[in-house]
């Protein structure tokens, strides 16, 4: 949400207001006489709060609150609300009413890692019908700010996250930092642009040393953790390695401070800040703690000293850690975590430096313990989110790319297959569009749950992104268990959904791919496999397909219609073609639709249905529309000034936000009259962000522009939409005209939309008449307007003027 630095008057204003409207006598204002009237844009912060028995609820909420809430709906009790917006809602409106008086609480919400502070004003008032109302205005305090980030700038180790690069025989040979904090930058005595994204073979700086590297490349190499020391001329560095595949967390300590306190022991033990531990040799005992000992165990100093080191070990580890310390040499350092136990019965992780010494004239040993518990948790967290999608926990990509690699490699070597599934989900973006993200997410978590609960052993199953999932079955796998398994999954994903109340149901389209058949390396199975999934959804969804050759071929052809697309733009190789709209009743052209034709030069005539979709994937379309739309005007201008233009428009220009702008200029730059422009929508418009592209349909209507829907009830919610916009045409989609002499219910359906246009007074358009039979049912029926083969197809600009002669004088005659 946008910063509203006006928050800070707002506040104020508020409260004026408040006590402005409270009357001597009462304890608390009307509440018309505070939260009605004009707040204007403060209306948008308002959560409305009724208290019913000292519980609150939800009466209404603003845009604004709707976003912070991420919920839109209105008389909910409190707690189907975000918890931390209930909470602090619950708070300022609790102490409102206890206080009589307007309450100022602050909320800080965490939304995908960044923490965002929001003041939350309580204003309580009476209501006409009893009881008490509180409006709470909410708006954000000041900038967000990264939480993960937040944590490890406070710490003084150096965390440095590091991606392997490896060479052509999968070999690591270099790293690469991912992420640092502040204190790795001022350990390591570098800037962040040496830092940050650089390799290590390119820098100059102590992680740089090829025994560094060596060690790192040893850890990715075999998987496991490793601990060392560098030093510089100023400090001494402890270097702890934790590898997760080809990720590695990094923990610079510095232990110089440590190893002054090891030369000076006698002097520092007590003030040491780190536990220090001093044992017998012989015995094992305890003979000095000092304070942080002390304190970091839990135990006092006296049973201390009464205990032996083995009671700070967990049982399991006590033959281990006795011959770990009866090998310490002069000096050492743990090269691994230890688990020690605590007073309370908890385990804590740490690491341990020793060296054996003289202790009041006997064999000893002296113990430093780090505490790392929550460093390991860290480490944990980073290397989970490098490899894990935040919303699901399921594997991302990077993780599916890895385990493909080694299935890849060890089904090569013993001559097996393994399968690639592409899945996605069908009418998710319905569900989007329909109830927000919110449910989408949620809805997303459980299609996870669903597809984890199917994989299992070597297999796995990962979130590419949005709705696209994977799964990986790395057993020897033949093409009917593939598909088999497929099979299985679209079933299970199609099952309905329980969300929140509502019954949601979607499905599922999945692409195959095998090895070696269909690719040897990851990305080329991955490519494959989701080749076969566009298959899959070209040929009508819920429905799996296999990777074959030919798809490939598609896919070239495919980009080459690109390529040929942008340059047929950019070189102007589009041709507007007009086809005619005969007014029924009068037997005359009324107008004329604009559609785009394009003659390529080697391949001729190409099909809109061809190369419209293409172009609205390749982000072209609304620059083509516009370009359609400012011909179209230029050319109208020339016809008698009764005959209309139409123009489709795409849902990509209304994403665009400027298409009230562009119809302007166009009717501007050719002079074409408002009325004489129409312009055709089909529901898709609807489909999302209604309440912009409505706002935008209405000014321009207010233009003067006449707005028609396309394809009128082959849609889900045509009848609505005419609810939610005053339509002035309504075309019936040629379906329905196709079958008029065959079929009563394509009767009934042109005679019902018919009558519908007649009762609302919208003109109503049939669409694709090629017969005279059509035409006389559609007389019959009271249709206004026609169109199609009948009458004439679509010709060039050219031509319109021979049109108009052709049918002045009986244009409803077959030509």
């Amino acid at each position: 949400m946008k910063l509203d630095t006006g928050m800070f008057e707002d506040v104020p204003v508020l409260r004026r207001k408040w006590h402005a409207a409270l009357k001597p006598g009462e304890t608390l204002p009307r509440y018309e006489n505070v939260l009605l009237g004009s707040l204007g844009r403060l209306a948008d912060h308002l959560v409305l709060l009724k208290c019913d028995n000292d519980a609150f609820a939800v009466s209404r909420t603003g845009r604004y609150a709707q976003k912070w809430l991420g919920d839109e709906r209105w008389d909910i009790p409190m707690d189907a609300l975000r918890q931390d917006c209930a909470t602090v809602l619950s708070e300022a409106a609790s102490n409102a009413i206890a206080n009589n008086h307007p309450y100022l609480a602050a909320a800080h919400c965490v939304r995908d890692g960044m923490v965002r502070t929001y003041d939350v004003l309580a204003l309580p008032t009476l209501s006409r019908w009893g009881g008490t109302l509180v409006g709470a205005y909410v708006n954000e305090r000041g900038p967000e700010y990264n939480l993960l980030d937040a944590i490890f700038s406070t710490t003084d180790d150096g965390v440095i996250t590091l991606s392997t690069i490896r060479d052509a025989t999968g070999q690591p040979f270099d790293f690469q930092v991912m992420h640092h904090n502040q204190a790795a930058l001022r350990l390591l005595n570098v800037t962040e642009r040496s830092l940050l994204w650089q390799r290590l073979s390119s820098g100059a700086h102590l992680l740089c040393s090829q025994a560094v590297v060596g060690r790192l490349r040893a850890a990715v190499k075999d998987d496991r953790g490793d601990q060392f020391e560098i030093d510089s001329d100023e400090r001494s560095l402890r270097l702890a390695i934790a590898a997760f595949g080809g990720i590695l967390s990094l923990i610079i300590s510095d232990v110089t401070p440590l190893k002054r306190r090891d030369a000076s022991f006698r002097l520092l033990f007590d003030s040491n800040p780190m536990p220090m531990l001093a044992l017998d040799a012989e015995t094992m005992a305890f003979v000095k703690v000092n304070d942080a000992a002390v304190q970091h165990y839990g135990y006092a100093r006296e049973t201390f000293l009464r205990m032996r080191v083995h009671e700070i070990w967990p049982k399991d580890e006590w033959l281990s850690y006795t011959q770990a310390l009866r090998d310490v040499g002069d000096n050492y350092q743990s090269e691994h975590h230890s688990r020690h136990v605590k007073a309370d019965g908890s385990e804590i992780c740490v690491l341990t430096f020793g060296r054996r010494l003289v202790l009041e004239e006997r064999e000893g040993y002296l113990v430093a313990v780090v505490d790392i518990t929550e460093r390991r948790k860290a480490e944990a967290r980073i290397a989970h989110m490098a490899l894990h999608d935040g919303l699901t926990n399921l594997p991302n990509r990077a993780l599916l790319r890895e385990r493909l690699y080694e299935a890849l490699e060890g089904s090569n070597a013993a001559d097996k297959r393994v399968a690639v599934l592409c899945i996605d989900l069908d009418l998710f973006k319905n569900v989007n569009d329909s109830f927000g993200h919110p449910m989408g997410d949620r809805l997303l978590t459980q299609v996870a749950d669903r597809l984890r609960s199917q994989v299992a052993g070597k297999n796995l199953t990962a979130r590419l992104g949005g709705d696209e999932f994977a799964v990986i079955l790395a057993d020897d796998t033949s093409p009917k268990e593939a598909s088999d398994f497929a099979a299985g999954l679209i079933e299970i994903l199609s099952a309905p959904y329980k969300i929140d109340g509502n019954e949601v149901v979607i499905g599922a389209s999945i692409g195959i791919a095998l090895s070696p058949a269909d690719g040897t390396s990851s990305e080329e199975l991955m490519r494959n496999a989701d080749m076969a999934l566009y298959r899959a959804k070209e040929d009508g969804r819920g429905t799996q397909r296999f990777f074959e050759r030919e798809m490939d071929h598609q896919v070239q052809r495919r980009r080459e219609l690109e390529l040929d697309l942008r340059r047929a733009f950019a070189n102007g190789d589009f041709e507007l073609h007009y086809q005619p709209l005969v007014d029924v009743a009068r037997d005359k052209i009324s107008g004329f639709e604009a559609l785009l034709r394009w003659r390529h030069p080697e391949k001729g005539m190409i099909s809109p249905a061809e190369f419209i979709p293409v172009a609205e994937d390749i982000g072209l379309i609304a620059s083509l529309g516009e370009r359609v739309l400012r011909e179209a005007c230029n050319e109208a201008v020339k016809w008698p000034s009764e005959i209309k233009v139409a123009v489709n428009l795409s849902p990509a220009q209304f994403r665009s936000r400027n298409l009230v702008q562009v119809v302007i200029l166009a009717l501007a730059d050719s002079g074409l009259p408002p009325k004489r422009l129409e312009l055709e929508i089909t529901e898709s418009v609807f489909l999302a962000e209604t309440d912009a592209n409505l706002a935008i349909l209405h000014q321009l209507r207010e233009l003067g522009v006449s707005i028609a829907m396309d394809d009128f009830g082959t849609g889900y919610s045509s009848l609505s939409y005419l609810r939610s916009f005053p339509f002035d045409k309504i075309k019936i989609d040629r379906s329905f005209v196709k079958d008029l002499a065959k079929r009563s219910d394509c009767v009934a359906i042109v005679r019902a939309i018919s009558g519908l246009g007649r009762s609302l007074n919208i003109t109503t358009t049939a669409e694709g008449v090629e017969t005279t039979e059509q035409l006389d049912w559609l007389r019959a029926e009271g249709c206004n307007e026609v169109q199609g083969f009948l009458f004439s197809g679509a010709r060039p600009a050219a031509e319109v003027a021979q049109l108009l002669r052709r049918f002045g004088a009986r244009a409803s005659r077959a030509a």
